[in-house]
């Protein structure tokens, strides 16, 4: 293969990244859109920079060391990567390369004034920016200073900052080469930045214009608050004219120098109306080329713009498709389901297919469409308020659309909304009988499921799921069922509302939900304590656990004094639990029985920190408690006007909450079990695909489809790029924030509280279980490295069924996500926790370690002084 050293940008396009790297790929490509005036230049190319490695051979042994530091260890970093950057910079460049480089100049003038930039092949990708990671060298003169900073743009792949990104996003440091753009240098009046769309509300539709006088630097740099410009549909619909004063020219001598700007010129515009409107235009021919919203940055000279660089804006969150260019509304299905985290593919699919409405799908989340529920006056108010009561925020956030003109328009072709899930149910008397037939029979539904799919393989074993998931559904979906948890809820609303009518008691229900029967999240925590108290006397054991490193252990610990007792008790835990593990939801997550090795640090966190028995204290406190304050709230009813009539109108609901609440926790775990009796059996056949070599690894099917998964039974056939193309997905969805509410225009909602009763610096949240708590914030992301101590009050951004044995230790609960109803809120009320969530950014806001006071019946966090 004949070696390239040098192309210029006429000759390059985004297909050649490999070959210049992201910009140059980008610069070539702009160059060649119509209309589009790109400065003249060419990249030296990734075959030059492999000719310079090749001359150190050092460094190789250096990228081996760099590789295995930890991306935290930043002075290693420092230290090692300064010593790649100073011996790539010292190495000769061979005549023949400098002869390209110097012919490629002469070409273009020798004398005249060029930007020397960095292009890696890991940057401008669609999924990772790598925004300034790599250095950029501005007005170098002379062939001589040239080749100096192309050496200098080479070291740049090894900044410190550039070798911790690549670190923290997993990407091998030889797998990355770098290009460099040399291009003729603009003198503008302006610069600055064009989003293609809104970086502040993701919105397509609104393109962002930054602006200041003289070289883009400035504003890149934050030197200056630059002029903000929103244009939508052809007009300018803001603008804010920002203090520049400052600017940042070429120096004659080379490079840049800083200028004072004259104090009458500070606030004027950089840019006319007509130019922002112009520029906007240029940006849609752009994002047309590439196919995706863009980050541009632009220079203004002689009232005509030059592109100096495009890139991809990788924070965005995706759209769902609808095709036909409606206005659209779409509720996120994760903050209902508190995992707001991306499923991979088989997880959607199975989501999908349990639903009893079809969802969309973006960037790895599941939303409902609510636009025809917004558009019908008739459906429009229970939206507004069953979506309220369970997240105040998603519920501003409809309000918000409604409020504007003109977006919420009935959609052609679809009939008025059903009744929405979670109405009001037909009523049913207090009988806990009704809750233990129930689960009965969905225990005997799994069970049976269970014996039949280990008949199954093969298609088979694939039309048996597709079968048995009728069946789920007609669980799930039992009208009895939905009678009983919405019968619970209906009573809590009612306690609450009347209680605080009648007595000023705020939040009543909470209090009275403690320790209820047939709550199994609940009753899992308290089982784990019991699982401490059977290992807690037999110090080999607890001496072992502590050094577990692989999922064995279960075999080993019957060696042990005490191990035989304590593996008993593990298993029996796992079998009654074992289905369930963070984001449960997603079929394809590995489960508590699939990695036992996770529960070890709850589990040593529980000897540690409780005494024996703790499991059945707790219960029968809470339980004391509930009853407690039932007598309380009954002998202060019956000395009211009317009062024997409330108070006995009061017990009834109480009876009725105690008896149905426990179950609001079951169909899920009924839902879970069965999911994992499927995936047990899909692994199976798994592994049978990677024995006939079909499959590479077995955990490849998490990335099909469930119709695409049969077609692979089915033919003996895959795609394997899908399968990469889909992990690469997987991976860039990892790093969105998923929203609340979304529009069909990609504009995220994220809705307030709207309360003026809130100390100044509050963190606003709703009260889901009452009480008043201080103590130290335990901010935890990944609940397998929790280490917690008693009176902690954890921090996190949702919880799911699978954080309860976290709650047995802590003092107080704080989430960004959640609602009266979910499983937080409902485990905490049990163990009688304070706590508030849908605590916009609270992992954010609050540094762990920090002393906070969480008010669980007002709803808000104070953050405490030091």
């Amino acid at each position: 293969m004949i070696e390239q050293y040098v192309l210029s940008l006429q000759e390059v396009d985004e297909t050649q990244l490999a070959v210049v790297g992201g910009k140059g790929a980008h610069l070539g490509a702009l160059s060649r859109i119509d209309g589009i005036r790109v400065p003249a230049g060419f990249c030296v190319t990734t075959d030059a920079f492999r000719r310079i490695m090749v001359e150190a051979p050092s460094i190789d042994d250096r990228l081996d060391q760099l590789s295995r530091l930890n991306p935290d260890d930043r002075e290693a970093i420092r230290t090692l990567s300064a010593e790649i950057r100073r011996t790539l910079e010292g190495i000769a460049i061979p005549d023949d390369l400098t002869a390209a480089i110097t012919r490629a100049l002469a070409q273009l003038g020798e004398q005249a004034a060029y930007a020397v930039r960095s292009s890696a092949t890991a940057e401008d990708l669609p999924t990772a920016s790598f925004a300034g990671q790599q250095d950029t060298y501005l007005n170098v003169v002379g062939p001589a200073a040239i080749l100096q900073h192309v050496s200098r743009c080479w070291a740049s792949l090894f900044t410190e900052r550039a070798v911790t990104y690549r670190q923290r996003n997993g990407i091998d440091h030889r797998t990355v080469h770098m290009a460099v753009v040399v291009q003729q240098m603009v003198f503008p009046q302006a610069a600055g930045i064009l989003f293609t769309a809104d970086p502040v509300t993701s919105n397509r539709r609104v393109a962002s214009v930054e602006a200041g006088f003289g070289l883009g630097e400035a504003l890149v740099s934050g030197l200056v608050n630059p002029d903000v410009y929103k244009v939508r549909d052809g007009e300018v619909v803001a603008k804010t004219v920002g203090a520049k004063r400052l600017a940042i020219h070429a120096s004659p001598a080379g490079g840049t120098r800083e200028q004072e700007i004259d104090p009458e010129r500070q606030e004027q515009p950089a840019l006319t109306d007509a130019q922002v409107v112009r520029l906007a235009q240029l940006g849609r021919r752009i994002e047309a080329h590439f196919g995706r919203p863009q980050d541009i940055e632009w220079c203004l000279v002689d009232d005509d713009f030059q592109i100096v660089q495009s890139r991809p804006i990788t924070t965005l969150f995706p759209i769902p498709e609808s095709g036909d260019g409606e206005n659209r509304v779409y509720l996120s299905v994760g903050h209902q389901q508190m995992m707001t985290d991306p499923m991979k593919p088989l997880g959607l699919s199975f989501w999908q297919m349990t639903t009893p409405a079809p969802m969309a799908e973006a960037g790895g989340r599941l939303f409902v469409d609510v636009t025809q529920r917004l558009a019908s006056p008739a459906s429009r108010a229970a939206l507004l308020e069953l979506a309220g009561r369970s997240d105040p925020l998603t519920g501003d956030a409809l309000q918000t659309i409604l409020e504007r003109d003109g977006f919420i328009r009935p959609l052609p072709g679809e009939g008025p909304p059903g009744p929405l899930p979670g109405g009001a149910p037909t009523p049913i008397e207090t009988d806990p009988a009704i809750v233990t037939d129930l689960i009965e029979r969905s225990k005997a539904s799994i069970a049976a499921s269970e014996r039949e799919i280990r008949t199954k393989s093969g298609e088979s074993l694939l039309d048996f799921i597709r079968t048995d998931l009728q069946e789920l559904k007609r669980i799930l979906f039992d009208p009895r069922s939905h009678q009983v948890f919405m019968s619970a809820m209906e009573a809590t609303w009612w306690l609450n509302e009347q209680l605080e009518a009648w007595l000023g008691e705020k939040n009543a229900a909470d209090t009275l939900t403690q320790s209820v029967p047939h709550n199994v999240t609940s009753e899992m925590g308290l089982a784990l304590l019991g699982v401490a108290d059977v290992i807690r006397p037999h110090p080999d054991v607890v001496a072992f656990l502590q050094h577990v490193e692989d999922e064995s252990f279960l075999d080993e610990l019957p060696k042990l004094a005490g191990g035989r007792e304590a593996r008993d008790a593990i298993e029996a835990w796992l079998d009654e639990y074992g289905m369930r593990c963070p984001g449960e939801i997603d079929i394809t997550r590995p489960r508590w029985r699939e990695r036992p090795s996770t529960l070890l640090p709850m589990i040593l966190g529980n000897i540690k920190n409780f005494e024996p028995g703790a499991g059945e204290r707790r219960f029968e406190q809470g339980r004391q408690e509930a009853w407690d304050k039932e007598q309380e709230l009954l002998e202060r009813l019956r000395a009211l006007p009317d009062g024997e009539r409330k108070a006995e109108e009061t017990k009834r609901m109480i009876d009725r909450v105690r008896t149905f609440i426990g179950y609001r926790e079951y169909p899920k775990y009924g839902k879970v079990s069965r999911y994992f009796v499927y995936k047990q059996a899909l692994l199976e056949e798994a592994e049978r695909l990677v024995r006939a070599q079909v499959l590479r690894e077995k955990e490849d099917i998490f990335y099909l489809t469930f119709q695409e998964l049969y077609d692979v039974v089915r033919t003996n056939r895959v795609d394997d790029q899908l399968i990469d193309r889909r992990k690469d997905a997987f991976t860039s969805y990892q790093a969105l924030t998923t929203p609340r509410v979304l529009t069909s225009d990609g504009e995220v909602i994220a809705g307030a509280y709207r309360r003026d009763d809130m100390p100044a610096g509050a963190l606003l949240g709703l009260p889901v279980s009452a009480g008043t708590v201080e103590g130290r914030a335990r901010v935890i992301l990944d609940m397998a490295r929790a280490d917690l101590e008693p009176g902690d009050i954890l921090v996190t951004a949702h919880t799911d069924p699978s954080w309860t044995p976290l709650f047995v230790a802590i003092a107080g609960l704080v989430t960004e996500v959640g609602g009266l109803m979910t499983h937080g809120a409902v485990i905490a009320r049990e163990y009688g926790l304070p706590a508030v969530v849908g605590v916009a950014d609270a992992t954010r806001l609050i540094t762990d370690g920090q002393r906070i006071r969480v008010h669980g019946t007002d709803g808000y966090v104070e953050i405490l002084p030091d």
